[in-house]
């Protein structure tokens, strides 16, 4: 069964947060968001091809990586800031067809009872308006797609 994610994007302020359960342990939620293999089979929308050209989830570490429907190619990058096992992941995130907008992200892994983990996501833009581009760009879906493929992947 797929938990409910919470996507808050409150009036005003620039930033967007995101709250998601996964029925696994912290250790594999940590993994499959830390090891490009596992990455690569969840993240995104379905039915996208997801290209990973550069991974490394370690503090000052970066990605660069494409998701291609198509022939429409979407290019993403950024700099892990702080990686702590199980714990914090800080980075930033470009998305290539908006340039010049670097958001800042903030992903904290919570253990719960009965081998279960939540996520909560923070995600600071340098704008309202940037804030306001990325939730009309159709983002929900694709997280949603992504968590979904992210549940199937921890049932294995």
């Amino acid at each position: 069964m797929s938990n409910p994610t919470t996507i808050t994007a409150p009036p005003g302020v620039p930033f967007i947060e995101i709250t998601r359960e996964f029925d696994a342990p912290v250790d594999a939620v940590y993994r499959a968001h830390a090891e490009p293999e596992l990455v690569k089979q969840w993240l995104g929308p379905r039915g996208y091809e997801m290209t990973i050209d550069r991974y490394d989830v370690t503090s000052g570490g970066g990605y660069a990586y494409r998701h291609v429907d198509g022939d429409q190619e979407y290019r993403f990058r950024g700099v892990f800031h702080t990686a702590r096992k199980n714990e914090l992941i800080i980075q930033t995130f470009e998305y290539e067809g908006f340039p010049d907008t670097v958001s800042i992200e903030t992903l904290t892994f919570e253990s719960l009872d009965g081998d279960r983990t939540r996520i909560t996501g923070r995600s600071a833009y340098p704008t309202q308006e940037a804030r306001d581009g990325m939730v009309e760009s159709g983002m929900e879906s694709g997280i949603n797609d992504g968590y979904e493929r992210l549940d199937e992947l921890l049932a294995v």
